[in-house]
């Protein structure tokens, strides 16, 4: 029975052949039991909207260009990272807008979220603001966040991205605080950060936060140098 395809899409099972359950025996019964990529397909449907899910086509290592040495450097990083990631590693890529550094943390969550991890986008700016918005309804705020500090792969993006250049208000790095702290002292929790801040600059903003990241991404920490060639988006 086991042998029997199911009709699920989106991903390929080899362990329930696509039904989303297997059958197993107890005592004298035969039952259903769910598997594991069940949680694989939701963190997929989460992806698709969280509006990442074309970025997931698009944005393999196949299709990360490598023009400059950094690239290439970037590239290697990314994918040595996926196989050090569980032991309690971060990636971080900071610097130049444009750079290809969505792509490149989009390419890493793809191959672990086909290799069986629940996975999380997080647009800082977007989920920070929400997170804010309803930071007095205890309820709503618990079940919003606890995703972000729970799931297997977090990928921020443009993490302490402000308007206008402001620096980050208080509650935004005690928000950020929340997430990463919990996922620091979760060693097997894998994060992914991207934005346009050198470590420098997060650890000037705090302290706290910034050694967290700073100490977690050791090897796997990079910073595309802020020049305007570097920008793909204006080619």
């Amino acid at each position: 029975m086991n042998q029997q395809p199911g009709e699920l899409t989106g991903y390929n099972c080899p362990i329930c052949m696509n039904r989303g359950y297997t059958y197993v025996v107890r005592g004298d019964d035969m039952v259903q039991r769910q598997c594991s990529c069940l949680e694989v397909r939701r963190s997929m449907r989460r992806i698709q909207k969280s509006g990442l899910a074309n970025l997931l086509e698009a944005s393999s290592f196949s299709a990360f260009t490598t023009d400059y040495p950094w690239q290439k450097t970037l590239k290697a990083t990314a994918q040595k990272f996926i196989s050090d990631c569980e032991n309690g590693k971060w990636f971080y890529v900071g610097g130049q807008v444009g750079a290809g550094k969505t792509h490149i943390c989009t390419a890493i969550v793809g191959k672990l979220l086909n290799e069986g991890k629940s996975g999380r986008y997080m647009l800082w700016r977007d989920e920070c603001v929400q997170l804010k918005a309803c930071n007095n309804d205890d309820v709503e705020y618990n079940r919003l966040i606890a995703p972000l500090k729970s799931v297997d792969v977090l990928y921020i993006d443009d993490l302490f991205k402000t308007g206008n250049g402001k620096l980050p208000t208080d509650a935004d790095i005690n928000l950020a605080f929340e997430i990463l702290n919990h996922r620091y002292i979760n060693k097997r929790l894998v994060t992914i950060l991207s934005g346009e801040h050198t470590m420098d600059e997060l650890i000037s903003i705090d302290e706290a936060v910034g050694s967290r990241i700073y100490e977690r991404t050791k090897g796997y920490c990079l910073i595309v140098p802020k020049k305007l060639e570097y920008n793909y988006r204006m080619r």
